[in-house]
């Protein structure tokens, strides 16, 4: 099942922008490695073999690697159907006198949908453009106060050489056998009815028109995949795994359709002091033993800048602060920003000299019991005793 296949690209080590020819090279160092010639009875060389077939065979077809890219394994499945909702809809507004998909089974049955051809047309109609995807890192400042960034995204685009047509010579012939429609509709009888269907016609591949010389570009299809830089306007506040929507620089439409979009998925780096919590920014403050005894006047490091700040004296390790108006600015809404939480952390002095710990002692001596620590054993005493 499809859920339990590989991703494509991984099957083939190589990234997701990866151009036509990368694509072919690592098929052929794959095949080479698993041939079942080089692999005299061992099945598991042969099924990655299978495997890495499958993988090409996808990847190297711009119009399944598009639709692979949206959709994943479900978008290259024979039975896939982006366009379905699921059961919601009832019986209402099929083309079979309002019962619905009953007009696409019949379809199914007879090669082509079912009734008044209510769905026919739609390849040589106008067609909106696959949306892409991609990935950006950006850093921890970058993803609060938001920027400007560039990513390369790979997508379908009209071919330069035909401008889109698909023909060596600009000639596009209309399709003789369906005359333009892009369909063909055939009676067949059903139960003692005659029942019309309709069908992407097969010399046009439901296209309408046909190409006598096909770009050598292209190969007559009229798209080409192509990496393309597009820059990226990223929100103050966005998030990891957010996505950041650009309009109109997905795949080019079909027929005159509008061009998909570009989804960028937010990676953030690792800050080397700052963690997040939704708008609130996280940072841990290590202070010496002094200074929270006594208290002291410190620097607190923040997204915008150095502030100084008053540790009260007895401060206790893992106490919190917090520092309005110091963390992510919330999206869409500079106006409003997060907290910064600081959390204290007495560091316990280590690789003391023997002066030192005789110091120590003597300043633990006048101390004496501690009102928690007086509590704690007075506890135990009754506890035990």
């Amino acid at each position: 099942m499809a859920e339990n296949k590989r991703d494509f690209y991984e099957v083939l080590g190589v990234e997701k922008t990866a151009s036509a020819d990368e694509i072919k090279k690592a098929y052929r160092k794959a095949a080479m490695k698993y041939h079942p010639d080089r692999n005299p009875g061992d099945k598991e060389a042969e099924a990655k073999f299978k495997e890495a077939g499958e993988a090409y065979e996808i990847l190297s077809d711009d119009d399944k690697r598009a639709r692979y890219d949206q959709y994943g394994h479900a978008g290259v499945d024979p039975n896939f159907n982006p366009g379905f909702g699921g059961f919601g809809g009832g019986f209402g507004g099929g083309g079979f006198g309002g019962f619905g998909d009953i007009g696409d089974i019949f379809g199914d049955l007879f090669g082509g949908g079912f009734g008044s051809g209510a769905r026919s047309g739609g390849r040589s109609g106008p067609r909106r453009g696959e949306n892409v995807a991609a990935r950006l890192e950006l850093t921890f400042e970058e993803a609060a106060f938001g920027a400007e960034k560039e990513v390369t995204a790979a997508r379908i685009e009209n071919c330069a050489k035909c401008s889109g047509t698909g023909s060596a010579d600009g000639t596009v012939e209309t399709c003789t056998r369906c005359g333009g429609s892009g369909q063909i509709r055939t009676t067949q009888n059903f139960m003692g009815m005659a029942m019309q269907s309709t069908s992407p016609c097969p010399a046009c591949g439901g296209k309408g028109k046909q190409i006598k010389t096909p770009c050598t570009t292209c190969k007559g299809k009229g798209k080409v995949r192509r990496n393309q830089k597009v820059k990226v306007k990223v929100p103050a506040g966005v998030d990891e795994g957010q996505m950041v929507r650009v309009h109109g620089e997905g795949s080019v439409g079909a027929n005159g359709g509008p061009n998909g979009d570009l989804l960028v998925e937010i990676l953030i780096k690792r800050h080397k002091i700052f963690e997040r919590d939704g708008a609130d920014v996280l940072c841990e403050l290590p202070i010496s033993f002094t200074q929270a005894a006594l208290g002291a006047t410190i620097e607190i490091p923040t997204l915008d800048g150095k502030m100084t700040y008053d540790i009260p004296e007895g401060t206790q390790t893992g106490t919190t602060f917090r520092l309005r108006d110091k963390g992510i600015p919330y999206v869409n809404n500079r106006t409003r920003r997060g907290d910064q939480l600081v959390t204290v952390v007495v560091e316990t002095p280590t690789r003391l000299n023997k002066e030192q710990k005789e110091l120590l002692r003597r300043f633990e001596e006048s101390l004496g019991d501690t009102p928690k620590r007086k509590k704690f054993f007075d506890t135990i005493k009754d506890l035990f005793d």
